[in-house]
């Protein structure tokens, strides 16, 4: 499985610019091969990672698992 190394507030500033959201750049990264992408903060520090599916059906279903958590995470935050 290939590393793809991406600084996060750069790529979070660049989706804001762009006015996409990160499942729509994921969608374009995809071709049929697994890929780790790992987001470092601004001191290369570990910040967290995503594995890109290899098919877009994959990449919807973790879209729809990652709203549904995020979804509980807030709720759970009031």
């Amino acid at each position: 499985m290939k590393n793809i190394t991406i600084k996060a507030a750069d790529f979070f500033e660049l989706l804001k610019l762009k006015d996409q959201s990160m499942w729509d750049i994921f969608a374009q990264m995809i071709d049929g091969e697994e890929r780790e992408i790992v987001f470092l903060n601004d001191d290369n520090q570990y910040l967290f990672h995503y594995v890109l599916p290899a098919t877009l059906e994959k990449l919807n279903e973790d879209k729809v698992l990652f709203a549904k958590e995020y979804a509980e995470k807030i709720s759970g935050l009031n």
